[in-house]
């Protein structure tokens, strides 16, 4: 099966992996809210126990929970068999106490990070999936897919993509929102990053150690993390491969509501200006540029809002 399709950027960058492979290190972001059906939880810890029975090729699996999480169910049995006899068995649990889910990416990929070394891949897998479906069992099989990129083509970082409609929430925040907003602030990155996907909020990627030690060293957002580390890539110029994940929704699968919606357009404009400003901010004029950019932003979320809230409401 063919692992990826690449742009004409992807064809020049990719270069043979180097003759001894890193080991891929597997990070599993446990579901923020704990859900009522495990059935999805058991499917991505069979491919976790999988995972964690190669060790030439794989290092110990990391499960990233938020005690949030684990508190507001601390007294509920089944989930208390679950952790010790599952994900305990199959997976070190990194226990933290994390905002959000790409706080908690910090805090998984941060630790394994540290146990790494400088031919390694790290790979991280969201837990809010339908796994337990038809179609994320195939998602499943051959999610491996997605760091091997890295080590095959000798990547610096593979996102993955999956595959929605033009009517999905997912696809409206993103055409409407996110990309509108990235070509607002930084139009030439934005131009190279729609050349590898349309998703650059995707959960799922896999990262080069050299990368992500460059990565973890700059500012970490707590919300719309991937973007920041794919426009972290086209700043210094990284080798970046996409992968499509296929059909698969995350949990609850019934799509955002407009007022979700809103709030992840208005984070995704803060986490930008924010950017924007770090990077500018020691130019003589910046202040100016900002000023006018921030007008420009303005009537891009606007028009954004406007159009979500005809399709979604």
């Amino acid at each position: 099966m063919k692992k990826t399709i690449k742009s004409p950027v992807e064809q020049r960058s990719a270069t043979p992996a180097p003759s001894v492979p890193g080991l891929i290190h597997p990070i599993i972001i446990y579901p923020f809210r704990q859900p009522n059906d495990l059935s999805n939880l058991e499917e991505l810890y069979r491919l976790v126990a999988k995972l964690d029975g190669s060790p030439r090729t794989y290092a110990k699996p990391v499960t990233v929970m938020a005690r949030k999480t684990y508190f507001s169910v601390e007294n509920d049995a089944s989930f208390q068999r679950f952790r010790k006899d599952v994900v305990a068995k199959h997976s070190n649990i990194l226990d933290a106490w994390c905002v959000d889910t790409c706080q908690m990416w910090y805090s998984g990929l941060g630790a394994a990070f540290e146990r790494g070394g400088p031919q390694d891949v790290y790979w991280l897998i969201p837990g809010d999936f339908n796994y337990g479906t038809p179609g994320g069992r195939e998602v499943l099989s051959r999610l491996h897919d997605l760091p091997e990129i890295i080590l095959e083509l000798n990547q610096d970082f593979c996102i993955g993509e999956i595959a929605t409609d033009h009517a999905h929430s997912k696809h409206l925040i993103d055409t409407y929102g996110t990309l509108a907003l990235l070509y607002t602030w930084f139009p030439k990155e934005a131009q190279e990053i729609r050349q590898f996907t349309e998703r650059p909020r995707s959960e799922f990627f896999a990262i080069r150690h050299g990368f992500l030690g460059e990565v973890l060293r700059q500012r970490w957002f707590a919300y719309e993390q991937t973007m920041v580390t794919l426009l972290h890539a086209v700043f210094g110029g990284r080798r970046i491969s996409r992968f499509l994940v296929g059909q698969i929704c995350d949990l609850p699968s019934d799509g955002e509501s407009f007022a979700a919606a809103s709030a992840q357009v208005e984070r995704t404009e803060r986490v930008l200006k924010t950017l924007w400003r770090e990077r500018h901010e020691k130019e003589p004029s910046w202040s100016t540029q900002f000023r006018a950019l921030e007008m420009q932003s303005d009537h891009v979320r606007r028009a954004a809002l406007t159009v979500l809230q005809n399709l979604l409401s």
